[in-house]
């Protein structure tokens, strides 16, 4: 009599043998992590002698020693196991982030060798199960890893060689246009491989429709087949059998399993003389899936097309100035900081740097949105990738590799097009179960055929049929082929995306609140009235002024250096200085204390202003902001500096406001000027006299009012609220940091380009809704059509090969 099994707690017992047995557990379900590790302790058994898993349903068969080991026990481990995982899985991911030791590295590799969206979610998958790791991103669309955690670049590619792809590092300009050189002879490889299978497979399939009952025309698709399908075709085997060995599918594993039935079908058929053959269904397969791929290569070259502009603007090599005027041709990647470099006439500058000598106009307009050419000369600052004008510049490299701004907007449209959005993160998790799923669907169509008295050829085709039109490549491509057109879009427009969620955000603002100086006005301020009452003559309160705020980084601090210097007066050194940030600074220069700043920075430090007051409200009043000025705790004088409105900035709020969008402006500046220059642009609502905090403050109250905000600033007092919002947009040339806090930077303060970037990003959310409907519905209509065997393996995989391309072909329209 049979001992009486337990009944388990975390499993159900489905099937029984005397040395098998086949559980389902909740605790395995959608789970392949979990499921790998219950296989990996169930083999260090030696009484057990195989394992088999489904983990979409948590499904797992067990064959083992029964002699050596009772069904009793087994299932009292099994249960012992599953709890263990249960209760320790959830915790896994935490304890992993308390474990990672040491500094945090940032990697960005290229990888090679991903044939679908499955290729991307195994990297993935694996490299965020090593314990060194705290985030890893796989990105199939741009063919680009990022990792984060304790381990080096080195670590992460020697992971991604051990599962059969390849990686090389993109840390400079060189690197990343190395590897587009790879892709364009990837895409060559491609149109030969598709051209060679094709002109070997149409006598094929001719002969098959054509051939009656010869059989020499059987010995040449046998002939003609095998060169497609071990030559054109023997990467999809190669890939399946490394797969095979880290126990993983992908789409390459459902090719190589229908074209491996079909042609191993075929062959003892054709020495038997007897029974269907699937030659042509074998090499049709394989030719329709290469002609897929080439399009898919060609079309994702046409969706990078953004990157490889930008990185084409570096020059691969560099005149190095030696002593006594020599001059020697060097790799970009050799200069050194400090190196002094020859730029000629009509020749791109090869790295950031510093003009020491001469004079010449450079054309910076595919960097900054310039469309005039800037003059340079001693004391400029150049940006490498731009094009020199008709002078001769020797330059002093100030930033080389990545630390170079070309390389830095590369970056960030790589980390835009690279992102995983919301929407994405549901997507992945079916198509990490699409192809299990798949093979288990085509399984049950072979056994359904088989039960209904079918033909053992026609189920079995319909079989492969089904392994054949499904495709996990559309869903995996639907999002990030969208993603990746639209962030190179968003770059030629001038629109540089950090944050690739911001993508999708953007389409949800409803509220923008805009900061005043240099976002709405031009940022270029000038003084354009000084009113003094101190007896200190005007030539040296301009001295103390600007050798005050010469230390400062605020535009208005910057306009009363510049006047000074109008005037001829050249700031000398500060003793002391101290800014508070939104109100004024605290200086000491020549032994006077200055303070300079708005009325309520004055009024803080106990000075009194009222002799000043009528005049600054008068400049308030004509939308000049007044700058206050105080020697030695007693007030001195006043500065009118006046900042125009940007010439798009009225339309591009007007947009707004057809959009449905409520705008605010909130400023430091006074009532009066804010009031001024928001009437003149058709913004109603304004906060003025706002200090940082409060910026933040009113952003936060908006998002617990259900809005979803847009902040629009440029200087360090908007940093905090830039990064509190919704989405961030800092202007180009603002201070670095307002461009570090935000999610897109707005080239040349176009504020224009706001309204552009929110359609644009309704656009693309558009058309990755379209790809997913599409995407979904092929393999909802698809499968259920080829299980009915309504279709063949030859139509199959055609239809499967240009759903991709569809996907890519609709992200495209994104260029338009």
């Amino acid at each position: 009599m049979e001992t009486e099994i337990p009944i388990p707690k975390n499993f159900e017992l489905r099937h029984q043998l005397r040395n098998r047995v086949r559980i389902v557990s909740s605790v395995l379900a959608g789970d392949p992590e979990r499921g790998y590790i219950l296989e990996i302790l169930l083999k260090k058994r030696p009484e057990i002698k195989r394992v088999r898993s489904v983990f979409a349903i948590g499904s797992v068969v067990i064959e083992f020693d029964s002699s050596r080991l009772p069904k009793k026990n087994l299932l009292i481990l099994l249960d012992a196991v599953l709890g263990n995982i249960a209760h320790k899985q959830a915790d896994l991911k935490q304890d992993k982030r308390k474990s990672l030791g040491g500094p945090l590295q940032d990697i960005d590799l290229a990888v090679q060798g991903m044939s679908c969206a499955s290729c991307a979610l195994l990297i993935e998958m694996v490299l965020n199960r090593d314990e060194r790791v705290k985030k890893a991103a796989v990105n199939f669309a741009t063919e680009t890893v990022n990792v984060q955690g304790c381990l080096t670049s080195a670590d992460v590619v020697e992971v991604i060689e051990r599962l059969g792809y390849s990686a090389m590092p993109v840390d400079t300009l060189s690197q990343r246009k190395k590897l587009i050189e790879k892709e364009l002879h990837r895409i060559d490889v491609a149109r030969r491989r598709f051209v060679t299978a094709g002109l070997l497979t149409i006598p094929v399939v001719v002969s098959a429709m054509a051939m009656g009952s010869r059989n020499w025309l059987h010995w040449l698709q046998f002939a003609l087949t095998t060169q497609v399908v071990f030559g054109s075709g023997r990467q999809f085997f190669s890939k399946a059998y490394r797969l095979a060995k880290q126990r993983a599918a992908n789409m390459d594993s459902l090719i190589a399993l229908g074209v491996g039935s079909a042609y191993g079908y075929s062959v003892p058929a054709l020495f038997r003389r007897r029974g269907h053959i699937y030659f042509e269904a074998a090499a049709a397969i394989v030719t329709f899936v290469l002609l897929g791929r080439y399009l898919e290569e060609r079309a994702r070259g046409k969706a990078g097309e953004a990157i490889r502009k930008l990185v084409d603007l570096q020059p691969q090599t560099a005149t190095l100035l030696l002593e006594a005027g020599h001059e020697r041709s060097i790799d970009i990647d050799d200069i050194r900081i400090g190196d002094l470099l020859l730029v000629r006439p009509g020749e791109k500058i090869p790295t950031d740097g510093l003009v020491v000598y001469g004079i010449s106009t450079v054309d910076e307009a595919m960097i900054t949105g310039e469309s005039m050419p800037v003059v340079k000369n001693p004391g400029h600052t150049v940006i490498g990738g731009c094009v020199n004008g008709n002078g001769v510049l020797h330059v002093k490299a100030t930033a080389i590799g990545m630390d170079t701004v070309l390389a830095g907007i590369v970056h960030m449209v790589d980390q835009a097009q690279a992102a995983k959005l919301p929407i994405q993160k549901q997507v992945d998790k079916i198509s990490a179960v699409f192809v299990p799923v798949v093979m288990v669907l085509s399984a049950a169509t072979l056994a359904g055929w088989l039960l209904a008295g079918a033909p053992f050829g026609f189920a079995f085709g319909n079989a492969i049929t089904v392994l054949l039109i499904a495709c996990p490549c559309a869903l995996g491509l639907a999002t990030p082929a969208a993603i990746m057109v639209g962030a190179g879009q968003a770059a030629k427009q001038g629109v540089y995306i950090r944050n690739g969620e911001s993508l999708e955000i953007a389409s949800k603002l409803n509220a923008i609140v805009f900061d005043k100086t240099g976002t709405i006005t031009e940022g270029r301020p000038r003084v354009s009235k000084l009113v003094k009452i101190s007896r200190m003559a005007e030539a040296k309160l301009l001295l103390l002024a600007a050798s005050a705020e010469n230390n400062s980084e605020h535009f208005l601090g910057k306009a009363v250096v510049a006047h000074a210097r109008e005037q001829g007066v050249e700031p000398g050194e500060c003793a002391y200085f101290y800014s508070e940030t939104g109100r004024g600074i605290r200086a000491e220069v020549a032994g006077y204390k200055i303070l300079l700043g708005n009325q309520a920075w004055l009024e803080s430090q106990q000075v009194a202003i009222e002799r000043l007051a009528e005049h600054a409200d008068l400049f308030a009043r004509q939308g000049q902001t007044p700058v206050y000025m105080a020697v030695d705790g007693k007030e001195a004088a006043v500065f009118a500096v006046s900042d125009n409105p940007r010439d798009e900035a009225a339309d591009a709020i007007a947009r707004l406001h057809r959009l449905g969008i409520k705008t605010m402006m909130v400023t430091g500046d006074t009532e009066k000027t804010a009031h001024f220059i928001a009437d003149k642009v058709g913004i109603a609502d304004v906060v003025a006299n706002a200090r940082p905090e409060q910026k933040l403050q009113i952003i936060r109250q908006l998002q617990q009012d259900g809005r979803n905000v847009g902040m629009i600033g440029d200087g360090i007092n908007d940093a905090p609220a830039l990064a509190a919002a919704n989405v961030g947009f800092a202007v180009g040339g603002g201070a670095d940091i307002a461009i570090e806090s935000a999610d897109l930077t707005l080239v040349q303060g176009d504020i224009g380009k706001v309204t552009d970037t929110i359609e644009l990003s309704a656009f693309t959310i558009r058309v990755i809704k379209q790809n997913l409907f599409w995407a979904f519905g092929y393999n909802t209509v698809a499968i259920p059509v080829a299980a009915l065997g309504k279709l063949n393996p030859m139509i199959a995989s055609a239809a499967m090969a240009l759903s991709s391309v569809s996907v890519i072909v609709n992200s495209l329209r994104l260029n338009k």
